[in-house]
């Protein structure tokens, strides 16, 4: 009986040995251009488990975003972190972020898009469910999921960390058919208070299932600790505002993907 016990618990210990989080560059399509993608997943999960997409900010496809993904595999998602501007176009700095930023945010029609080629690559995915999925994005990537959310794409939920929320292409009634939950700066220069209220008027319009929290004495990049803690510059690391933006969507997803 013992002989047999033991057998079992180093089973146990060599399977656990060998599961371990995932981790890879993938490469997809829209159209003619080429886009890179971070997959990660937890291959300990039996079963096809919630997929979600990671949108990067206005830096582009890179480290920042794939972390994310990393701490949603780790949270037992598969997570894409996807590319908006292009395999190999990463800005150098931030003239030329804001330079990339603003031709997408000028052609939503190519936004949507390309965020739609990063959500059917994760779709193809064995270890995701494609019937529950969602998305989440920085600064721009929130400015990007909010538009997936008003194409009326096919996700369960979409959650703006410190986005952008006007658009070109407003949501009409019924358009939007996730749910969606935006972490705003509550001191966020880049996103003043009037463009709070006619988003707001926007998705109540629309018949949304949607929520706002504002973080107190945060400003925009509250995620970000690269961003340095001067809030007199508009974009500042805010520790208690990430903390808390994070278990919000921890309990969005509990709630979406039940």
């Amino acid at each position: 009986m013992r002989i047999f016990l033991a057998i079992i618990l180093m089973m146990a210990i060599c399977s656990d040995s060998f599961a371990e989080i995932q981790k890879k560059q993938i490469e997809y399509k829209d159209g003619d251009t080429t886009l890179e993608g971070f997959l990660v997943y937890d291959d300990a999960k039996s079963g096809p488990q919630p997929g979600v997409i990671v949108v990067h900010d206005w830096m582009g496809f890179g480290a920042y975003a794939n972390g994310r993904a990393e701490q949603l595999a780790q949270l037992g998602y598969t997570a894409l972190a996807i590319d908006i501007y292009g395999k190999g176009v990463r800005p150098a700095n931030t003239e030329e972020a804001s330079k990339q930023a603003g031709y997408y945010k000028e052609h939503r029609d190519l936004l949507r898009r390309r965020a739609q080629a990063g959500l059917e690559a994760l779709k193809k995915e064995a270890s995701v469910d494609p019937k529950r999925m969602a998305a989440i994005g920085y600064c721009f990537g929130g400015t990007t999921v909010l538009e997936m959310a008003r194409a009326g794409m096919p996700l369960a939920g979409v959650v703006s960390f410190h986005g952008g929320l006007s658009t070109s292409m407003p949501a009409h009634k019924g358009d939007i058919k996730s749910k969606v939950l935006v972490l705003h700066g509550a001191d966020d220069p880049f996103v003043p208070p009037p463009e709070v209220v006619d988003f707001s008027k926007e998705v109540n319009e629309a018949g949304a299932d949607w929520q706002m929290v504002s973080y107190s004495g945060a400003v925009h990049s509250f995620t970000r600790k690269d961003a340095g803690n001067d809030n007199s510059k508009g974009a500042a690391y805010n520790e208690r505002a990430d903390k808390r933006s994070w278990e919000a969507m921890k309990s969005f997803f509990n709630e979406i993907f039940q």
